[in-house]
């Protein structure tokens, strides 16, 4: 079966850095398409000028996989509900959908980690962005993407190793590891 990754979660989640390992090394994936990587690949010393751009270019790319019908991945902050159409024609088209999303336990953590990233000479995003993201990302896993995806991974980045919060899949009951933590979670779906 064609596979699609989908890596989300908040700016500063570590979604990048765990998808150079995850994909080629666990999950076999060598595609990996990343809107803030196409950005620095069009400009290196202001990527932020070329957000726009690099999107379109992202999409492009994704439909062409898919269309192609090879496995692949992409990144993403789920913050909008635009890929809710991509994922149904995706499983369509005969794949299977596994969206890992990384959670940071606080949106203050996001803003940090995006400060030091800064620092160590990565793109910036304005805090009331990372904001929004951070919250409407959560909601719309739980009211958008977890139903429709074939199976997703939460998972809490916010220490050194990350953490399997939950786990489920279309055909069996959610696997709940972290049931307090889950259970303070699942108030970003239903608001």
């Amino acid at each position: 079966m064609k596979k699609l990754f989908i890596i989300a979660g908040c700016n500063g989640a570590g979604k990048t850095t765990a998808s150079y390992t995850i994909l080629p090394e666990i999950l076999d994936c060598k595609e990996f398409v990343n809107a803030d990587e196409i950005a620095r690949g069009i400009s290196p010393f202001q990527p932020e000028k070329v957000t726009i751009q690099a999107g379109r270019l992202m999409l492009e790319r994704i439909n062409r996989l898919l269309f192609k019908g090879e496995n692949f991945a992409f990144e993403t902050t789920l913050s909008t509900r635009s890929y809710t159409q991509f994922i149904t024609r995706a499983k369509k088209s005969g794949y299977s959908v596994t969206l890992l999303f990384f959670w940071l336990n606080s949106v203050e953590l996001a803003i940090e980690r995006v400060k030091t990233r800064v620092l160590e000479g990565g793109h910036n995003i304005p805090e009331p962005v990372i904001r929004r993201r951070y919250a409407n990302g959560l909601k719309n896993f739980f009211q958008l993407y977890e139903p429709i995806v074939s199976d997703w991974m939460f998972i809490d980045n916010s220490k050194t190793h990350f953490k399997l919060i939950a786990q489920g899949n279309q055909e069996t009951e959610r696997e709940i590891i972290d049931k307090t933590t889950w259970s303070h979670l699942q108030a970003y779906g239903k608001h």
